[in-house]
């Protein structure tokens, strides 16, 4: 098989405010944490253990003017995109970081008013805000009233 997939969806809580970096020609970077949790019952003590992973969000553009209006730390986020690993050098010494490149997200608690399940994409420029009340329904078909 010669096809590979580099996929990411995260659910989490922001670890902090969105970063925001504006470049000439109106192009623009957002920055923000997202903490995952996962939680389970140690069988040797029966003590329920909590453990935390941070990733490192990176949104772009449109996407990012919006995460910029409308959320802040602790909100919740469904976030869909893919990892990239990038190289910079800081004082005289190579690093390294891996990011979380958003293409599309989903706001599932916000503090700042934003309408919850509202979905964001950075790949439909013409279709940034598109409301999800269901989405297990497609928005192609339409809904019957039939009971059957």
């Amino acid at each position: 098989m010669a096809r590979t997939l580099n996929k990411v969806i995260l659910i989490g809580h922001l670890g902090d405010e969105v970063k925001m970096h504006y470049f000439e020609g109106g192009n623009s970077i957002g920055r923000f944490p997202i903490a995952t949790n996962e939680s389970y019952t140690n069988k040797q003590t029966g003590e329920k253990v909590t453990t935390t992973d941070w990733h490192n969000v990176v949104v772009r553009n449109k996407l990012a003017e919006i995460c910029e209006k409308y959320l802040s730390k602790g909100d919740k986020v469904y976030c869909e995109g893919k990892i990239k690993t990038r190289e910079y050098e800081q004082d005289g010494v190579k690093r390294y970081t891996t990011e979380i490149h958003v293409a599309e997200m989903m706001f599932l608690s916000t503090k700042k008013g934003a309408e919850e399940g509202t979905q964001y994409s950075e790949s439909k420029p013409n279709a940034t805000q598109q409301s999800v009340s269901n989405p297990s329904i497609s928005s192609a078909e339409p809904e019957d009233d039939l009971p059957f």
